[in-house]
């Protein structure tokens, strides 16, 4: 009987991805790279999935049914499982990709744990400083335009998940607010 366990997907295994999967194409918008200047990296990339998916993990945490906490470690799984596959493609080796997956789930983290405090205090400024420190790595001051765009989206985002239901969620269905084409100064 155990062995037919192994065979069994995890609880909202599909709508984990779905959901992970939309907050990768919010986080591809090429408003980022364009405008906000984000780098086009693999690290800048990283850091804006790891806020989108903060952000949607936030909003699942945050719901009083036990199945948002559910759906929640169900985006996450999907996010790893993807970072791990994506690291194979790129070829890294087996030996490594052990390593390099724990530090990115060291790196998302720390991250979330930056920008929770902010979201829960609406605190824009102390945001986009963390955004600044991680997004742009220091290169961009914390009130420059782009960190300070950055912080009113992920506001902006913040109430957006807070208003889709726990229904379509559990549907895989989510949707992000797109970025602003131009940076207020």
């Amino acid at each position: 009987m155990a062995l037919f366990g192994l065979f069994r997907r995890k609880p909202h295994e599909r709508q984990g991805f779905e959901l992970y999967g939309a907050a990768v194409r919010a986080a591809r918008h090429p408003v980022f790279f364009a405008h906000y200047g984000v780098p086009d990296t693999l690290d800048g990339r990283f850091d804006l999935i790891g806020l989108q998916v903060a952000l949607l993990i936030r909003r699942l945490h945050r719901d009083a049914d036990r199945r948002g906490a559910v759906l929640a470690q169900a985006v996450f799984d999907a996010m790893f499982a993807d970072m791990d596959f994506n690291l194979r493609e790129m070829g890294v080796g087996d030996m490594s990709i052990a390593k390099r997956v724990k530090n990115m789930w060291e790196a998302f983290h720390g991250r979330a744990r930056a920008y929770e405090a902010p979201l829960e205090a609406r605190d824009t400024a102390a945001l986009a400083a963390a955004l600044a420190r991680n997004v742009w790595r220091g290169v961009v001051a914390e009130d420059a335009p782009a960190p300070r765009a950055l912080a009113a989206l992920a506001l902006a985002t913040d109430d957006a998940l807070a208003a889709q239901g726990l229904d379509a969620l559990l549907r895989g269905q989510v949707t992000f607010p797109p970025p602003r084409d131009e940076i207020p100064q």
